[in-house]
């Protein structure tokens, strides 16, 4: 079996197995009072999280987990969708790897999916990419059974290759009759002010809300929103627009790295779920 090994393991997330959950289960414990529980009713279409170190960007990641977790759907595949910030590969990169490894166990790839979608491979767009790697060790904490993935990497962020992902992800998985789950990795306005950041990404925010991914990518381009994963998060909306004539996104939550170390210029964070 041929594995992706872990890039951003003891940077982005602790390399050590316990102090990996100890993290993860105290910024939970910190957040579950603000969770949104009573949207675990509905049925999960996927999420937006974020990609940061986990001491920044997981008190609104969690937010997604733990609701998809009380929901208590269970799905064969996830899709990570995530933008590509190395340069490396195709405009759409799939992963030709059987498994990818983090300190919390090995996850292995739906290769029959993955063949399927009929995309591009390229082991090196997925090698140095920090932005699906950090989404595994939430997802394997917070889904405790067995599932597979499917790792998709895009730097050619556009609306074909939103409509042409989110087409191909229905197809391949009806034709399967896989139960998948779409993640959309992002970040948010960086290094701007916190007022500043905010104001910015509220236009993105309230597309992504109204389920407009054009707009979306419009508005990010036109307003030089530094969000890095607007072409993920729009393929998303696609995705879910094209499977569900009633499907809605929640924003979960919202912040800044200052909110856990002070500073004028801050990278912002949010997580939203996408339900019908």
């Amino acid at each position: 079996m041929k594995i992706r090994k872990p890039c951003v393991s003891g940077k982005f997330y602790p390399s050590d197995k316990t102090e990996l959950r100890n993290l993860i289960s105290r910024i939970r414990e910190a957040e579950i009072d603000l969770i949104k529980l009573n949207l675990a009713k509905n049925k999960i279409l996927g999420g937006i999280v974020p990609h940061a170190g986990y001491i920044y960007s997981a008190y609104q990641a969690v937010h997604f987990f733990e609701i998809l977790k009380a929901s208590q759907q269970k799905f064969d595949t996830f899709i990570i969708l995530n933008p590509n910030h190395s340069g490396y590969g195709k405009e759409i990169s799939l992963d030709p790897n059987d498994a990818w490894e983090t300190p919390s166990g090995i996850s292995k790839t739906d290769t029959e999916l993955s063949k399927l979608l009929e995309l591009p491979y390229s082991e090196e767009a997925h090698k140095y990419e920090h932005s699906g790697e950090v989404i595994l060790p939430l997802l394997r904490y917070f889904a405790d059974y067995d599932f597979k993935i499917v790792p998709i990497t895009i730097s050619i962020q556009n609306h074909y290759n939103a409509q042409l992902v989110a087409e191909k992800l229905k197809t391949a998985s009806l034709k399967l009759n896989r139960k998948i789950c779409v993640i959309a990795s992002t970040d948010f306005s960086h290094y701007l002010s916190p007022e500043e950041g905010k104001v910015k990404d509220g236009k993105a925010i309230n597309e992504i809300l109204k389920m407009n991914p054009e707009n979306l990518i419009k508005t990010v381009t036109e307003n030089k929103i530094s969000m890095c994963g607007y072409g993920p998060v729009a393929t998303l909306l696609e995705y879910a627009n094209s499977v569900s004539d009633s499907a809605k996104t929640e924003l979960l939550k919202y912040g800044n790295s200052g909110e856990i170390y002070p500073s004028s210029k801050v990278v912002d964070y949010a997580s939203f779920l996408v339900y019908e």
